[in-house]
């Protein structure tokens, strides 16, 4: 592994990616539709290689390599989340951080599912990964538009908060969820960065799972299981059943229904 600047990142995604292992069929079934969009994209050329920044256990690179049929490298901090990623096969996953790792071979299209989020410094990251996109390569990534626009994560944080109510509140100019959610200064970023014909356009999505899938989902990833974790485990089953009625609004027929709303943001490689 080349050097890492993420440390901290790395650290947490690596424990908390042992939870999204456990249930990363359900992950894939709900952000299927976020998934969509970056293999429509892919398929409008011909593609040789493709990076996948912030794969996580590899759901979308298998998705992207079957589609095009190109070469796919999957690239996360998470080791754990990698394990599980290197299980299923299907392409080429390194252990890295994408901010300032250089690769061997360049790519003809670097995408993202909710992966960029997460950079120290997002503008010296996608310096970077221009640097390894060949002359007219294409960039594309679905990153959270704010909370207001994703109200089943707002519910999640709530809910977290309830059950965790001295912990600290996020950096919110920090890594995190909504660190893109400004597209006036990401657009200006990656401009900055040296990308050009970039495109941020506004995606609405509903994602669906079955109902009885929600107690799982919640209970190993996201901010609810970040706060199960510090709760005596005797407690757990019982404290996560106990919020289960917070999320009542989005149960429809024994179906989960959860809005969300995106950017997909493109960009080319300067010729």
């Amino acid at each position: 592994m080349t050097s890492e600047v993420n440390t901290e990142q790395a650290a947490w995604w690596d424990t908390a990616g042992h939870g999204w292992a456990r249930v990363q069929d359900i992950v894939g079934l709900i952000l299927r539709p976020y998934q969509d969009l970056l293999v429509e994209t892919a398929l409008t050329g011909p593609r040789r290689r493709v990076l996948d920044v912030g794969c996580g256990t590899g759901g979308t690179t298998r998705a992207l390599a079957e589609a095009t049929g190109a070469d796919c490298v999957g690239v996360d901090i998470s080791e754990s989340m990698l394990a599980a990623a290197r299980e299923h096969g299907g392409a080429e996953f390194v252990r890295a951080d994408a901010q300032v790792h250089t690769f061997d071979e360049p790519f003809d299209l670097v995408v993202s599912r909710f992966g960029v989020m997460f950079f120290d410094d997002p503008a010296a990251a996608f310096h970077n990964l221009l640097r390894t996109t060949i002359p007219g390569g294409d960039l594309c990534f679905v990153t959270w538009r704010t909370a207001d626009d994703n109200p089943f994560m707002t519910t999640a944080s709530q809910v977290a908060a309830s059950l965790a109510p001295g912990a600290p509140a996020p950096d919110p100019d920090g890594p995190g969820p909504f660190s893109l959610a400004d597209a006036g200064k990401t657009r200006r970023m990656l401009e900055t960065a040296g990308w050009t014909e970039v495109g941020v356009e506004a995606v609405d999505r509903v994602c669906r799972m079955p109902e009885d899938l929600l107690i799982p989902y919640l209970s190993n990833m996201g901010p609810v299981a970040r706060a199960l974790a510090a709760a005596p485990e005797s407690e757990r089953a019982g404290l996560v059943e106990s919020v289960r009625g917070a999320f009542d609004g989005f149960a429809h027929d024994g179906e989960m229904r959860i809005p969300g709303g995106v950017w997909r943001v493109t960009a080319s490689a300067p010729l």
